[in-house]
């Protein structure tokens, strides 16, 4: 049985490309102009299949705001229960790179180092036995 043979791209390597006579390959407006022209237009169905986000507003990422992750003060506490924290001398010592918040309660005196706490939290700590200090971003 003969097959068929399979045809490469736009006929590389011959004359006129596929594109029949010589002049109907000249400018942008064999491709339907330049660039992203024709979009919103006569290139509709190549955004609706491969770039569906392309038209419309799609947010704004504030790049000066920083978001610090936080710890619970009932983590802080399971933690210190469960001995996943350091002990030192008679305290427990935990270091976190983020925000104490006081939720919760803390009942073992714990020596903590982060970089943000609320009031209530630093209250709370304090009413335990334990301390809270600041710590320095690199």
């Amino acid at each position: 049985m003969k097959r068929k043979r399979r045809q490469k791209g736009k006929y590389l390597g011959r004359r006129f490309f596929g594109r029949g006579n010589v002049k109907n390959a000249r400018g942008s407006g064999n491709r339907g102009g330049r660039g992203n022209a024709g979009l919103a237009k006569h290139k509709r169905t190549y955004i609706a299949a491969y770039e569906p986000d392309y038209f419309g507003k799609h947010g704004f990422k504030n790049p000066t705001k920083t978001k610090l992750p936080v710890m619970h003060l009932y983590d802080v506490n399971k933690q210190a229960f469960s001995g996943k924290l350091q002990k030192s001398d008679t305290m427990f010592t935990l270091t976190f790179s983020g925000k104490i918040l006081s939720t919760g309660g803390i009942t073992i005196p714990v020596k903590i180092r982060a970089l943000a706490w609320s009031k209530k939290a630093e209250e709370k700590i304090k009413q335990a036995g334990g301390e809270i200090t600041k710590l320095e971003k690199n």
